[in-house]
């Protein structure tokens, strides 16, 4: 009798037992992003860099220094919007490196290592989360631009591409997160890192000022930074100023360079992303 009812029991419990289905990396980062979604859901202050410091941005640069400077070609608010979606786009890096410090400092990523699923899945859906997180503010932006009056003048395939850029320079940008994330220990040293990196990488570009009146040296390291392919491609793509012949290389094929940085950016830093993000969750 004994037997029989321990048998039954454990039948009982075999019937009962969930069943799990494999998947696979692409469903597993997908889960990833749910969960980032979730949690800026139940957070939703964490959306005030996309929100808030954009328009704070346009209408601080526009309305105060955009009196005061003098852009070629087109109206400075014009001028101005491809300059604070190319930073914000740049600052995706504070983003996925603050919040992959945050979760290797809370423990959230050893009990991910816990669950059945690929190490990587949880950069993967990391960086797409951050990459639809940055897509809000370029929204915000967009939708803040014309209001103030700037407007895209070209055809729809070509304010398609722009946008396209923006989003692939941001996902270089995301790895040089991932990097700074793995390899920092604390959010506050991430942040304080990437505002001494990234914030003179930003100004000294053709975000927010024409580089022709900069001192040669100056100017030289603004026309080949990274940031300033991708604004001056955002402006040709836009119809937001006009080409420049006489620039360095970067600048008068902006489009093409900008799908190089930011092709090397990944090539690059996601090898050493991946490295330093193993050797952190090592056993």
């Amino acid at each position: 009798m004994t037997s029989e009812s321990t048998t039954s029991t454990a039948a009982a419990r075999t019937v009962n037992r969930p069943q799990i289905n494999p998947t696979n990396l692409w469903q597993q980062a997908g889960l990833m992003v749910w969960r980032n979604l979730i949690y800026t859901k139940r957070m939703p202050e964490m959306l005030s860099d996309v929100t808030v410091q954009p328009i704070m941005f346009v209408l601080l640069f526009a309305f105060v220094f955009g009196a005061a400077i003098d852009a070629p070609g087109a109206s400075y608010k014009e001028f101005l919007l491809p300059g604070i979606m190319g930073q914000t786009m740049m600052f995706t890096a504070f983003i996925v490196a603050s919040g992959l410090t945050n979760d290797l400092e809370k423990g959230i990523i050893d009990r991910f290592r816990s669950l059945p699923i690929q190490r990587s899945s949880v950069l993967v859906g990391r960086a797409l989360a951050s990459l639809l997180h940055s897509s809000i503010g370029i929204v915000v932006m967009a939708l803040t631009g014309l209001i103030i009056g700037w407007r895209i003048r070209t055809n729809v395939v070509d304010a398609v591409v722009g946008f396209a850029l923006v989003l692939l320079f941001g996902f270089g940008m995301i790895w040089f997160g991932v990097l700074v994330g793995s390899w920092l220990r604390s959010v506050e040293a991430v942040n304080g890192f990437l505002f001494s990196t990234l914030f003179p990488l930003s100004f000294l570009s053709n975000a927010f000022v024409p580089t022709g009146p900069m001192p040669t040296v100056l100017r030289v390291i603004a026309e080949w930074n990274p940031m300033s392919s991708l604004v001056q491609a955002l402006r040709v793509s836009w119809g937001n100023g006009p080409d420049m012949p006489d620039a360095a290389l970067p600048l008068q094929h902006p489009v093409l360079s900008t799908v190089i940085w930011s092709l090397a950016l990944t090539a690059v830093f996601a090898p050493f992303a991946l490295r330093a993000y193993t050797r952190r969750t090592a056993d």
